[in-house]
């Protein structure tokens, strides 16, 4: 995978540095991006330094950076070839019938149109020549989760967005969705802290993710193995969904 140039998007730390991460061993050049330089820079330096791996910070729904991202990574690796949108935000808890909408406003403003706005991006910096796009959804895009409604709301938008840009770019691109449980990351802490024996108890297989879980697969759909599969939504949930629980 030499020849492969990524893009993971929310990658200082958790699944998406993980991805990364198995991107570079399998040896693609990969640049991450994240609101925090500092973290970005030492990322991007635990990832190997700047022969295999650049951070460049900026916020995911500023079209200015995805441009800027897109324009660094070409003039430093070349024409991108995969895209991982791993950004997301969830700045609300509770019912929808209280909801603040500017909050709700955000989420989509990150969690879909940021996602969109990458991709088109992208397709600007070669990937419209060929290659991969995997987007991160959740379980709670697929079931019902109450207390996270509405950002399981804009994760169910990016699954039918998937299979949109699915329709949309083939033959030359692949676009999939994978779609985790609680994964053990800064960003799920409250989903689990405190009584992770507990929510364990309630998955199949008697564990919660870790982001390794994530990147195995997503390194899966953007590789050659996966040649034939575009269009469709991996489950990562340790057999959750099989309960009929979420979360």
């Amino acid at each position: 995978m030499a020849d492969q140039v990524a893009i993971v998007t929310g990658a200082s730390r958790g699944i998406g540095f993980a991805i990364a991460q198995r991107f570079v061993a399998e040896g693609y050049k990969v640049a991450i991006t994240g609101r925090n330089a500092e973290a970005l820079d030492q990322a991007a330096k635990d990832l190997g330094g700047a022969d295999v791996a650049i951070g460049i910070a900026g916020k995911g729904d500023d079209a200015d950076h995805r441009a800027q991202v897109i324009d660094t990574v070409l003039g430093q690796y070349g024409p991108i070839t995969t895209l991982v949108n791993n950004i997301g935000i969830n700045p609300a808890y509770g019912p929808l019938g209280s909801l603040d909408l500017g909050a709700a406003r955000k989420m989509i403003d990150v969690n879909v149109l940021g996602t969109l706005g990458w991709v088109q991006e992208a397709l600007r910096g070669g990937l419209a020549e060929g290659g991969s796009i995997v987007n991160i959804s959740s379980v709670s895009g697929v079931r019902p989760a109450p207390g996270i409604a509405f950002y399981g709301v804009t994760k169910a938008a990016l699954i039918h967005l998937t299979e949109e840009l699915a329709v949309e770019l083939a033959p030359k691109v692949r676009v999939n969705a994978v779609a985790p449980a609680v994964v053990k990351t800064k960003f799920a802490t409250a989903l689990y802290e405190g009584r992770e024996a507990e929510v364990s108890a309630s998955y199949p297989l008697q564990r919660l993710g870790v982001p390794e879980d994530v990147a195995g697969t997503v390194a899966f759909l953007c590789g050659p193995d996966a040649a034939w599969i575009t269009g469709q939504t991996v489950i990562i949930d340790g057999g959750l969904l099989l309960t009929g629980a979420v979360q």
